[in-house]
């Protein structure tokens, strides 16, 4: 019997809206929608591969939907998927990607295909995903004068440093270029050492 297909968790006030994601990502994986916070607590299993999470919701907001998902440790990655602008407050918040409204099928369609990607990977390099990410959104929504001021970006940048310090060990994972850019995107001191580079790239280095 072949393997059943990953499942996405949608959580969206909006029915219309989460039904049309729900079209865009069912012909690859099952799909399982939640029409707001309190719905979405009563679908949250061990089953579920990816969340793609509003953020701004009645009676349960996203953010306490967040964080039930990682209080009861259910291991998948989490899209915010919001009309909310991005502040210094996604530092501390438990997400891997955040999404700004409007998304497109193809925006939302690589989205969660690079988040179950990434759902391969040990713990360390999860984080360091989620944290790079982090860093390109803010350096992509806020000035150079407001990342210096902030002490939430400052303790980001320094987070993401300490774990650079420890990358080389896990990268030989990783064989995908997306997943390349969106590593290396995040650190504010250019391209990764060489050696860091052709264990990336090397197509045998899972054999190793």
């Amino acid at each position: 019997m072949s393997e059943e297909p990953p499942l996405v968790l949608v959580v969206e006030d909006e029915p219309d809206l989460a039904d049309l994601y729900a079209a865009w990502l069912g012909d690859e994986y099952r799909i399982r929608t939640a029409y707001g916070g309190r719905e979405a607590l009563d679908a949250l299993d061990e089953d579920i591969d990816v969340i793609l999470l509003d953020r701004r919701m009645p009676g349960l907001s996203g953010d306490e939907v967040l964080e039930t998902v990682r209080d009861r440790g259910i291991d998948c990655r989490v899209a915010m998927v919001t009309a909310v602008e991005p502040d210094f407050d996604i530092v501390a918040m438990g997400f891997d990607d955040y999404l700004v409204k409007p998304v497109t099928k193809d925006a939302l369609r690589e989205t969660v295909d690079e988040l179950y990607e990434r759902s391969q990977y040990d713990a360390g390099v999860q984080e360091f995903f989620s944290l790079a990410s982090k860093k390109a959104l803010l350096e992509s929504e806020k000035s150079q004068a407001a990342l210096e001021e902030s002490t939430e970006y400052q303790q980001l940048a320094t987070d993401l440093d300490a774990l650079k310090e420890n990358l080389d060990d896990a990268v030989t994972s990783l064989d995908s270029h997306t997943d390349f850019e969106t590593l290396f995107r995040g650190f504010g001191d250019g391209t990764p050492d060489d050696a860091s580079i052709e264990d990336l790239t090397d197509p045998d280095a899972d054999d190793a």
